[in-house]
């Protein structure tokens, strides 16, 4: 076992505890804040296994935005204050429909890729570049539309919240 090897797995653990943190975190806020953590280790994973600009693009796309977008979100609704409560069925229901996905997820990874080694081709930066900027510039606007429209739509929400039309009292004489 090398060194990246360690370090991958102390990275990979890392990551695992801070994803099990934001989905068992009974505050939203908390766990977007674990969620930021999360893609963090994430992009620290990328770096182990030489994928610079994949570590870049994931703390700058995920972490820089779709979190940021989200805490925003949060803070304009005011919806991560107080704790969410769920009842033990749903969270029994939740786990194990969690559990299928990651089994059925497994078995089509098996069956399509199988147990061996595979030697992975490396790419240049600029080939990735000019894939994103050339073949991928059209699905990255339109989450970047995505994101606006949703941005859009936490003000509408958080300022919807607050009016309430005042009902003229009616007096008994």
């Amino acid at each position: 076992m090398t060194g990246a090897d360690v370090m991958f797995i102390g990275v990979g653990l890392l990551t695992t505890g801070a994803a099990w943190l934001a989905v068992l975190s009974r505050s939203v806020l908390y766990a977007a804040l674990w969620l930021v953590v999360t893609l963090l280790g994430l992009a620290g994973c990328y770096l182990v296994l030489g994928a610079e600009l994949v570590a870049l693009v994931q703390v700058l796309v995920y972490v820089g935005g779709v979190v940021v977008l989200v805490l925003f979100a949060l803070m304009l609704t005011r919806s991560g204050v107080g704790d969410v409560q769920t009842s033990v069925p749903h969270r029994v229901f939740a786990g194990v429909l969690s559990a299928g996905v990651a089994v059925l997820l497994a078995v089509a990874l098996t069956a399509s890729v199988g147990w061996e080694a595979r030697t992975i081709a490396a790419s240049e930066s600029a080939e990735i570049g000019a894939d994103i900027f050339g073949v991928w510039v059209w699905p990255f606007e339109l989450l970047s539309l995505v994101l606006l429209l949703a941005l859009v739509a936490a003000v509408a929400v958080a300022r919807g919240a607050g009016t309430t039309e005042s009902v003229p009292e009616v007096s008994s004489t």
